[in-house]
């Protein structure tokens, strides 16, 4: 009987699928348990996909899942803790649980139950119900029930899909690219390396084929569809481009930093605290692309105001002037400077 066609997940459900089942078990599942039970590897291995091809997809999600933060454990053999050939893995619980005395007012309870309630609707879908029943079966018991869990993945880019794609089966891809400044995109032809989130946004990391150079890319400004092309190259380039693509970017945000005085209590306060360093006029801030940083400054309004350098301060004020214009002039805001 021929092998069935696999049924079409898109790379980031079956992430957040994988961590599902790494959460809902104590014991840890072992690879063949995932690859044959886990939405997204399962109609793959159904469909005919080689074990050593599932095997490589999944150490790239580890790979991935560990990149965003997601701490997966590896539990070898009790008797030889080095013997990793029936290893189980799995994601700490006590990584996820609140400290037994915090407390919440009546307020804060009302929002993190709707919030919890939004999330609940997707994180027990069909898949995860299927998958914690599959999991209790092999006695591997889920104490508490896993509604509420929210993995930090965020794959609004319309482009993330096809990039991912493009990664798993080493192909090239083209899309068009709108730089800053620029009046029209431009097509680029990249090996696509690794998909990485930095500061809350995806970059893809690659070859680009026209200048033979390593590059990085923003996806929010790939304005186009991913073309996923049939030339491949080579999967071992695959190999650490994750790591070297966020020490990229961290260079660059070491080389540029803004000066900002921001209102105390306010949502600019709360999301800037989180990477900023403190200075005696207020926080220092790091950051990769100047046009970016804006849009985000300006977003905050009146909350917050650029010291230096000038050149992004200019760009906030730019911003802002232009908002006021669209809303007539009636927009009434700080002044960022």
């Amino acid at each position: 009987m021929p092998a069935t066609a696999a049924a079409k997940i898109p790379p980031e459900e079956r992430l957040v699928n994988l961590v599902v089942a790494l959460i809902a078990t104590d014991q840890g599942l072992t690879k063949d348990t995932i690859l044959t039970s886990v939405a997204g590897y399962r109609e793959q291995s159904e469909a005919g996909a080689s074990k050593d091809a599932l095997e490589k997809m999944f150490e790239r999600d580890k790979e991935s899942l560990r990149g965003l933060g997601v701490p997966i454990e590896t539990i070898g053999d009790w008797a030889d803790p080095d013997d990793l050939r029936e290893a189980r893995y799995r994601v700490p619980t006590a990584e996820y649980e609140l400290p037994e005395d915090i407390e919440f007012t009546p307020a804060e309870l009302a929002l993190l139950t709707l919030a919890g309630g939004v999330w609940s609707e997707s994180s027990l879908s069909d898949d995860a119900r299927s998958g914690l029943r599959k999991i209790r079966a092999l006695g591997d018991l889920v104490d508490e029930p896993i509604i509420g869990f929210s993995p930090r993945l965020s794959m609004h880019d319309p482009a993330f899909p096809a990039l991912q794609q493009a990664i798993e089966q080493s192909r090239v891809v083209t899309f068009p690219y709108l730089k800053p400044g620029e009046e029209a995109p431009r097509t680029r032809r990249v090996q696509p390396l690794a998909l990485v989130e930095y500061e809350g946004r995806w970059h893809v990391f690659g070859v680009d084929l026209d200048v033979r150079a390593d590059r990085t890319f923003l996806l929010a400004r790939i304005v186009g569809p991913v073309a996923v092309t049939r030339s491949s190259f080579d999967p071992a380039l695959r190999e650490g481009a994750g790591e070297r693509a966020l020490a990229g970017l961290e260079e660059v945000a070491a080389r540029n930093s803004a000066l900002l005085e921001v209102n105390p209590g306010t949502e600019a306060a709360l999301r800037l605290a989180r990477r900023a360093q403190p200075a005696e006029q207020g926080i220092r801030v790091p950051y990769v692309d100047a046009h970016i940083f804006a849009d985000e400054l300006a977003s905050y309004g009146p909350e917050v105001r650029v010291v230096e350098p000038a050149d992004l301060r200019d760009r906030v004020i730019d911003r802002l002037a232009a908002t006021r214009e669209l809303h007539g002039g009636a927009m009434t805001t700080g002044s960022p400077s």
